[in-house]
């Protein structure tokens, strides 16, 4: 002021994050509706991890994207690449104007969910009833599955190697399965005097599938019927179901919620939301990066990342020492390690919004909130941050700043109070290689049930985080 001294607007020193629709125009707002409506329907036919896969590569190929296998002569920059990984797990990459031993910007995120399994001998019949066995995949709770429409996805391979597609249950036309509840009237003592987990146990999840005896058969006529639909539709024997991957997923279709529209329900976005956005943010680059932009749908992380298409293994090294090969055909051990050392990720993954019903396992400074944007997450795990990977200061400043640049909506918290519980990613699996990695992810309602509840504003900034991570992280 006049006197000579220091004015400070003390509103400008704190942080102000509110409520994103009251940012964002109209113009803006119809961008949103737009997005929405493609991740939408990209969910529809995204049931589980090979469709959303296929799917994947199907829209990538339609971008001008080559399989890296088909890929002759050296590097050159803005090509497009993919590396399918035993049709579960896929890579996308962009190349940049500075070689992969430069290293690259990676968004990893997951696209198993959790399930339920067929085991693997799981018809029988019991009461004139044919059921399917099946083992839940992942973290559930076990009476989300009981009197609710329920599909049938998946693959059966036969010994000659013909691979038969099975998806039933979500067209209109579809019969549903159905894993029956027992009444109130008669579930008091065998079911509602007991815990949540005592009260329908795994081993109780059990599928109805037919009902109808075959003529003239005494012994399992029923279980015979369905047997004889099989192999009628499909061409598949008993025996063939011991070489199958058949899920049982939720026979329902994503929808709009609320009166507003401003809310996305559906199955699985945890976490193929982030899948999506990463995807598309790819998908829609116009120019040629810096650094190679790579986008990672992984999995097995719902049960801990193993297997030889989580992010515990090898083919995301495999992956990387291509495109190390494509621009240095004789490159030592050493090169790989230096590319990891400088390369960048977000982890993508969901985390859990504050619901107005279930406050009280949030802190409500350190919450997430629907509306606000994707949610940066410095470290996951339970409790003592075990298992987390703890994200270095230098590095959330430039993602911050990334996002800042290009008018990103955005917001920061953990997930849940401390020792409420807690999560992990795949983040920790990426620091192992010697990456810098920080977490990112639409924060959901309902997370790991049948119907997870998203805000289309906060799916809409996460698309356009990952493209400003591509833009500006060096």
């Amino acid at each position: 002021n006049e006197g000579g001294a220091c004015v400070v607007n003390f509103e400008e020193l704190m942080i102000n994050w509110k409520n994103g629709h009251l940012k964002v125009d109209e113009a803006t707002l119809s961008e949103i509706e737009s997005f929405a409506k493609d991740y939408m329907r990209f969910m529809t036919v995204a049931k589980t991890e090979r469709e959303t896969v296929t799917q994947a590569i199907k829209e990538a190929r339609e971008k001008g994207f080559r399989n890296l296998e088909e890929l002759e002569g050296p590097w050159t920059a803005g090509e497009k690449v993919y590396f399918e990984n035993r049709k579960k797990s896929v890579v996308f990459a962009v190349l940049g104007e500075k070689p992969a031993t430069e290293g690259v910007n990676i968004v990893v995120a997951h696209v198993d969910a959790p399930r339920l399994d067929l085991k693997p001998r799981p018809l029988k019949e019991d009461e004139q009833i044919a059921i399917l066995e099946t083992h839940y995949y992942g973290g559930i709770k076990n009476f989300h599955w009981v009197s609710t429409p329920l599909a049938l996805h998946g693959v059966v391979v036969k010994t000659d190697g013909t691979v038969v597609e099975i998806s039933v249950g979500d067209k209109d036309e579809d019969p549903v399965l159905i894993i029956p509840d027992i009444l109130p009237h008669l579930g008091r003592k065998v079911q509602m005097s007991k815990t949540m987990d005592e009260a329908i146990p795994g081993e109780s999840l059990d599928v109805v599938v037919g009902s109808v005896p075959l003529n003239d058969e005494e012994k399992e006529p029923v279980k015979k019927f369905i047997l004889k639909l099989l192999n009628d539709n499909y061409g598949i024997t008993e025996a063939d179901l011991l070489s199958a991957e058949l899920e049982v997923v939720p026979a329902l279709k994503p929808r709009e919620v609320g009166l507003d529209r401003a809310l996305i329900g559906a199955y699985a976005q945890d976490d193929r939301v982030c899948g999506y956005t990463a995807l598309r943010a790819l998908l829609d680059l116009t120019e040629v990066p810096e650094k190679t932009a790579v986008v990672i749908l992984a999995d097995k992380e719902e049960v801990g990342s193993m297997g030889n298409t989580g992010m515990r293994s090898a083919f995301i090294d495999n992956f990387l020492s291509k495109l190390i090969a494509l621009s240095k055909p004789s490159f030592s051990p050493l090169d790989l390690y230096e590319a990891w050392n400088r390369t960048k990720v977000l982890s993508a993954d969901v985390t859990a919004a504050v619901d107005p019903i279930w406050k009280s396992v949030h802190e409500m400074q350190n919450a997430a909130r629907m509306h606000y944007g994707p949610v940066l997450t410095k470290y996951t795990g339970s409790r003592g941050k075990g298992g987390a990977n703890d994200a270095h200061a230098e590095f959330l400043a430039q993602v911050r700043d990334a996002f800042d640049k290009e008018g990103v909506i955005w917001q920061m918290a953990e997930l849940g109070k401390v020792d409420e519980g807690g999560g992990g990613t795949v983040a920790l699996f990426m620091a192992d290689r010697g990456a810098d990695v920080v977490d990112i992810g639409v924060a959901l309602w309902g997370m790991h049930s049948l119907f997870e509840v998203s805000s289309k504003l906060d799916v809409y900034y996460a698309y356009k985080a990952d493209q400003a991570f591509f833009k500006h992280l060096k």
